[in-house]
């Protein structure tokens, strides 16, 4: 049955908290979009290679990859305020290290500033976003996450206007002579280093100025009362946790296209500077057609969200993803300012997938959602490590972007490859998720039919106990949940009362009982499962030997 339509995406009891936990979305994108410019910032104020220059995507991207999984452990023990809290006070504390950074002119101390601040996004990241999940019915918790991250590119979109107006439209580094010689490269090295304490002092003090916001955010939400989802916050194995995760392919490979999509996205956003700059686009034009991106993305996450309303969101992942596709085709291989329109159109297509992702990979996980949000969290060293290939890649024939070519286009325009491939894990995933477990599941128009049976338990307290947590939300087998939804079971639910159980089974014209036996008899899983239940179950008083669930009899319907 479809509930989106009836359920509230967020109800009125949370939406302040909302609110206060969405606003963080727009808080860790305006550092994300600061920073991605000032690759090329810091390339040009300290002479560095496309490669040494990409070590900041590598140091931003790499903290979350070290705290993630810290992050979740902390929100385990404590609570997701506490981890907001803490994730804002170590944003802070990065932001803020960027005054003595300048002082000292050291590319090391930037990077460690950098390397910190995303300790504090790590923990925003992997608590906020589960956290934004819990805060009303899983039916709409995709919808609720994509509603969330439309406030990410806005935070996105400032973080540029920032940079361009601030920062790239400020540095000497930058100036260029009347036949666009850059003049930085033609000075001596007195002049240099005159320019160069001075440049950096501009790239310092947007983000003290972020980190005293950040502190402000610190405040707020430290006096604010928050929601509590005892489900989502109650004390977790980590072992045991990440060994159910990892067992289920939907959660496994969303990982993996998580890291793939962070990594395509932080290569269109951060070497669309350079690819402008081989049109004879200045750095500061160049920051436009970021900007005309993040709008494009802005754009395509508002009609994303609405889409899945009607569109199955694994669908929707599949087609995004080869829409984006084709957009990086031509952008490697449509010639002018075409290729260039091509790269930022990419945004489009790409706006719905991180949440997409993340909220498909933590369905039904329950309270592993807390780990599993790391393992996603994590998933963004892709952001790390894949721009850094593409630096390298644009080094092949030396330190500029058209020193070769390679089938038939310059180095910079063929290093889209790279996206390119990783949008098509994106949509491989896609279809996979629609495929494998969505498919089956979308029953709008399904006639379906409902049972209901009943059940003992053996009158035990500890038993009872031990059976309760086998059917607790993300620990009943995977391979049991599989064989009941595949044998054409849409809903399942097990009610208790005393020792007294009650099931009520939701089946589509499909089901086919007998059919669900023989399936049942040829899976060893299921019937390892059926062995292990009978530890705690207990036939009926009327039952006959060796039976179990009862078909209750219906004498009253309203």
């Amino acid at each position: 049955m479809n509930t989106n339509q009836s359920t509230p995406v967020v109800a009125k009891s949370v939406l302040v908290p909302f609110i206060l936990i969405t606003s963080l979305f727009a808080l860790w994108g305006l550092a994300n979009d600061m920073t991605n410019p000032m690759v090329r910032g810091f390339q040009k104020v300290l002479e560095l290679s496309n490669t040494q220059a990409s070590l900041v995507q590598l140091a931003f991207y790499g903290g979350y990859f070290t705290m993630a999984i810290p992050a979740a452990l902390f929100v385990n023990k404590y609570s997701y305020k506490k981890g907001v809290l803490l994730g804002l006070a170590l944003y802070a504390v990065g932001a803020l290290l960027f005054y003595p950074a300048a002082a000292n002119e050291s590319y090391p101390f930037f990077l460690a500033a950098l390397y910190i601040l995303t300790f504090g996004l790590a923990f925003l990241e992997t608590t906020a976003n589960p956290y934004i999940l819990s805060m009303g019915d899983e039916a709409t918790a995709t919808r609720r996450l994509n509603f969330a991250q439309m406030f990410n590119p806005m935070g996105s979109i400032l973080g540029l206007l920032i940079a361009q107006n601030f920062v790239l439209g400020a540095l000497q580094s930058d100036d260029t002579a009347a036949d666009g010689t850059p003049i930085y490269d033609t000075l001596s090295e007195s002049a240099k280093a005159a320019i160069r304490t001075s440049d950096l002092q501009i790239i310092r003090n947007p983000y003290v100025m972020l980190g005293i916001v950040v502190l402000v955010f610190f405040v707020l939400i430290s006096v604010m009362k928050m929601p509590q989802n005892k489900n989502q916050e109650s004390k977790v194995n980590f072992t045991d946790a990440v060994k159910r995760l990892w067992s289920q392919p939907k959660f496994s490979f969303g990982v993996i296209a998580q890291a793939f999509y962070v990594g395509a996205q932080i290569m269109c956003w951060t070497y669309v500077y350079q690819y402008a700059e081989t049109l004879s686009i200045n750095a500061k034009s160049a920051v436009w057609y970021g900007l005309a991106g993040y709008l494009v993305f802005l754009v395509g996450r508002t009609v994303g969200t609405a889409l899945m309303a009607k569109i199955d969101s694994g669908k929707l992942l599949m087609f995004f993803g080869i829409g984006g596709m084709v957009t990086l085709c031509g952008a490697i291989f449509l010639p002018g300012m075409l290729g260039i329109y091509a790269l930022v159109a990419t945004s489009f297509f790409m706006s719905i997938m991180f949440p997409t992702i993340y909220g498909i990979a933590l369905e039904g996980q329950g309270e592993d959602a807390k780990f599993g949000a790391a393992f996603l969290v994590m998933a963004i060293v892709g952001g790390a490590l894949l721009p850094y290939l593409q630096g390298y890649m644009l080094d092949f024939g030396g330190t500029g972007y058209e020193d070769t070519t390679i089938a038939g286009v310059t180095e910079m325009r063929f290093s889209f490859i790279l996206s390119l491939i990783c949008l098509g894990v994106v949509a491989f995933y896609g279809k996979l998720v629609y495929k494998k477990y969505h498919k089956h599941a979308k029953i709008e128009f399904m006639k379906t039919y409902r049972h209901c049976f009943s059940c003992d338990l053996k009158d035990d307290a500890e038993l009872i106990a031990k059976y309760k947590e086998y059917h607790a939300p993300g620990n009943a087998w995977p391979e049991i949940t599989k064989s009941i939804r595949d044998a054409g079971i849409v809903d399942m639910q097990i009610y208790l009362t005393g020792n007294r159980m009650f099931m009520i089974m939701e089946v589509d014209e499909t089901f086919d009982p007998t059919k669900k036996a023989q399936m049942d008899a040829a899976n060893p899983k299921v019937q390892e499962w059926e062995q292990l239940m009978w530890d705690f179950q207990q036939g009926l008083p009327w039952a006959k030997e060796g039976e179990k669930w009862i078909a209750l009899e219906k004498i009253f319907q309203l």
